[in-house]
């Protein structure tokens, strides 16, 4: 990859996108991990405006920090980068006393996680909004387009995706050429929807590199006969969340009405 041109290639067509548009700039929940620090990194080398919201729900301190400290390198190396921190906890806890309780709590917390990704969009959207910015998403090609690993209406409810057709190892080679800070390179990747530390690897069962090599032979027309032992375990976790998250990926279906009904 030939990342100084890439780079330039990303912040040149974010720029186009907004002028075109004519809007005034960007808005981004900044999380703490790389794909934020990259996204938000690119917007702000635009030149154009740049709203970072920090917004933690029963948030690891670990995670806040990161964000914080991302923020004010941000601000400290670029003109036009500003900062709002909106605490959604006491609305994320409002709302799990409105709704009733259920018989699976493996369910609510799943459901509960992917709440506070729509919340945090509800909130960039609300921004957004009141000073004409684009919201920009932090979603990476084998996140994205492999295995599905965000929220639809969440995460997944954005304007732009600066970093969708870059895979996660790139990602991190973009982060080292722009200097992200060290803390958050080093961070094992998370989506921080859990209150915890919890890793992506611990929720996904596989590494980046290891989902990448496994899109990659997808794409190729492999199948599980080709592979054994750890390649074949990797290759299935692949496979079913690729399987799994299509709704996500794939267009809303439209029921066509027929002319003759018409």
């Amino acid at each position: 990859m030939q990342t100084e041109k890439v780079v330039d290639h990303i912040v040149n067509w974010l720029k186009d996108y907004a002028t075109n548009a004519k809007m005034n700039g960007f808005v981004i929940g900044i999380s703490g991990g790389i794909d934020s620090a990259v996204t938000s990194t690119l917007c702000a080398k635009t030149g154009l405006p740049l709203l970072c919201l920090e917004m933690p729900i029963r948030q690891a301190p670990s995670q806040v920090s990161r964000a914080l400290n991302h923020i004010d390198w941000l601000k400290n190396n670029f003109d036009k980068v500003t900062m709002t921190k909106v605490s959604l906890t006491p609305v994320f806890d409002s709302l799990i006393t409105s709704l009733p309780q259920v018989e699976n709590e493996e369910d609510r917390f799943m459901s509960l996680a992917n709440t506070r990704a729509r919340l945090r969009m509800t909130t960039l959207y609300y921004f957004a909004a009141l000073e004409k910015l684009l919201v920009a998403g932090t979603g990476n090609k084998v996140e994205d387009f492999g295995v599905g690993f965000y929220t639809k209406y969440g995460d997944g409810g954005v304007d732009l995706s600066p970093i969708a057709d870059l895979l996660k190892t790139e990602v991190y080679t973009i982060a080292k050429y722009l200097g992200i800070n060290k803390e958050i390179i080093d961070a094992a990747p998370t989506d921080g929807l859990w209150g915890d530390d919890r890793t992506d690897e611990d929720q996904i069962g596989a590494s980046y590199p290891e989902l990448e090599w496994a899109m990659k032979m997808n794409n190729n027309g492999k199948t599980f006969d080709d592979f054994k032992g750890r390649d074949l375990e990797v290759f299935k976790i692949y496979k079913r969340y690729n399987n799994a998250n299509k709704h996500k990926m794939d267009p809303i279906p439209v029921c066509i009405i027929p002319n003759e009904l018409m």
